[in-house]
């Protein structure tokens, strides 16, 4: 990297914390696939949710060091664009959209600004500004598909409502069979059992006392995943079944948002794809079985890396992916301007199963990383 060239700052804000990539804003053609890697930092502390939603002042505090300490570090220059992707945005980002685009402009000049949902950087780390679809599943899961001109949304409705197939859910389903075995009822597994009691660290019956005051519940649930799988590779019938149904809930979000067109795509990513061939045998069988026109694509990055392509992008002037307000904000480009390209409904849709989605599909080769929660 050189100071030679602006910059451009990708955010990721999550569960597990917040992420800063610094880039330069030439590389990779504004869709993040260049030569030119990301110097990066990492905060471990979440950011906060309030009355007002997720808290723009706490997010600042984190980022505006973290972001002067990499421009330092790569020998200054004027930032062109930002993107930040957060868990959450769409449903909680008010504060975000009211007091990011001022507090970024007073302490780096950023002209350009993009706040979008998590979803939408994972959709842009996975397949950059290309039509298709992407389920982005760990502690959770939510698909999201666009055809360019607007955006599909299904799941994503937190472990309470949905996220159904995500870790959360796969988790609790292993301790309900867990518990069965306990009671005696139908449906029990005793190798589920046996796990339960080991990572839980003492009998099942105490797991309520352990599990209900938790502020943590989807992770502390979702960290069961692992031992449903593995028992799963073990012939358990019981945990195979599990990941089977997971598999086919996976499935259908990705028919739910594929638009139509022989040239879409859909890519997995996340976390809870490492899970391996447990999960990602069935899952193939489904998605096979749903999407029967499909072409395996593989996802290109993470989150991180598709808020870098989003800044990228947004500074050169080649964004094309919807902006609708809430999903996907920019804010100093055109306000008045809500979606990418003219269509009869701009914004976010819901998606409902289509009979001939004439989609692609990935099952991935290698596990990408990431998690989600609702956005």
């Amino acid at each position: 990297m050189t100071a030679a060239a602006p910059w451009v700052l990708g955010v990721d804000s999550g569960g597990s914390g917040l992420r800063v990539a610094l880039a330069p804003a030439s590389g990779g053609g504004g869709d993040g696939d260049g030569d030119d890697r990301p110097r990066s930092l990492v905060s471990r502390a979440p950011v906060r949710t309030g009355p007002a939603g997720i808290d723009a002042g706490h997010l600042m505090d984190q980022l505006a060091p973290m972001a002067r300490e990499l421009i330092d570090g790569a020998g200054g220059g004027a930032v062109a664009a930002v993107a930040v992707g957060a868990a959450g945005m769409a449903t909680l980002g008010d504060d975000l959209r009211e007091r990011l685009p001022g507090a970024l402009g007073e302490a780096f000049a950023v002209r350009r600004l993009a706040l979008a949902a998590d979803a939408v950087t994972a959709y842009a780390g996975a397949l950059g500004q290309r039509a298709g679809a992407v389920v982005a599943a760990g502690t959770g899961l939510i698909a999201l598909g666009t055809d360019l001109r607007a955006w599909r949304r299904a799941d994503g409705w937190g472990h309470l409502l949905g996220d159904c197939g995500g870790g959360a859910w796969i988790g609790r389903a292993g301790l309900d069979a867990a518990m069965r075995a306990y009671d005696g009822r139908r449906g029990g597994s005793r190798a589920l059992l046996a796990c339960a009691e080991a990572r839980f660290d003492g009998p099942v019956h105490e797991l309520p006392g352990k599990l209900y005051p938790r502020t943590d519940r989807p992770a502390v649930l979702a960290s069961f995943a692992p031992d449903v799988a593995r028992c799963a590779a073990a012939d358990d019938q019981v945990a195979a079944g599990i990941l089977r149904q997971a598999a086919a809930h996976i499935a259908e979000a990705a028919v739910a948002v594929c638009p139509n067109g022989a040239d879409g795509q859909v890519a997995l990513t996340g976390g809870l794809f490492k899970t391996g061939a447990p999960l990602l045998v069935p899952l193939r069988e489904e998605l096979a079985a749903q999407l029967p026109t499909a072409r395996a694509v593989v996802a290109d990055g993470d989150p991180l890396d598709g808020a870098v392509a989003l800044a990228r992008a947004l500074a050169a002037g080649t964004l094309r992916l919807p902006h609708d307000g809430r999903m996907l904000h920019v804010p100093q480009e055109n306000p008045g301007r809500t979606q990418a390209a003219p269509q009869k409904s701009p914004g976010t849709t819901q998606a409902a199963p289509q009979e001939n989605p004439g989609t692609t599909q990935a099952v991935p080769q290698a596990s990408p990383e990431g998690t989600q929660t609702p956005p």
